[in-house]
Parts: structure tokens; C-alpha cells; sequence
């Protein structure tokens, strides 16, 4: 499943490098837990968690839906 969490981010990091951030993946937990750390203008911006909820973990849940919860680390 990490190679499948690390092909959709390759989808999402383009709109995040655009304003400047990135997203690493840290860990895939066998119970569908995500584990990322936003780097760049990404780690400390206020709406990270928005970007986080809103666009990461739904996009990730639409294509892989093993996937339970993105959480940054």
C-alpha cells in the first residue's frame, strides 16, 4: 500500500510546490493510518490543517480506500 499512498502524492505535490511546500510521506500503518510531514511554507502555514483534512487524506481515501486517516507528523 506505501507505493500506492507515494504514486498519489506525486499527484498532489504539484499544487503544494506551487505555494512553495511539499509533503514527505513518513509512515503506512497496517491499519490504514497515513503518516506525513508537510515541508516548506506548507509546515508552518495556519490553514496546513485544511490542506491536510481537506485536500491530502481526500484525495488519498478517494484513491485508495484502505486508506483510514491522514495524519501529520
Amino acid at each position: 500500500m506505501k507505493d500506492k499512498v507515494e504514486k498519489a502524492l506525486e499527484k498532489i505535490r504539484p499544487a503544494l510546490m506551487a505555494d512553495g511546500g511539499n509533503v514527505e510521506l513518513v509512515e503506512v500503518s497496517d491499519d490504514g493510518v497515513v503518516k506525513v510531514r508537510l515541508t516548506g511554507a506548507c509546515g508552518g502555514c495556519p490553514m496546513s490543517q485544511l490542506t491536510l483534512k481537506m485536500g491530502i487524506e481526500r484525495i488519498l481515501k478517494k484513491e485508495i480506500p484502505e486508506v483510514k486517516e491522514v495524519v501529520a507528523v
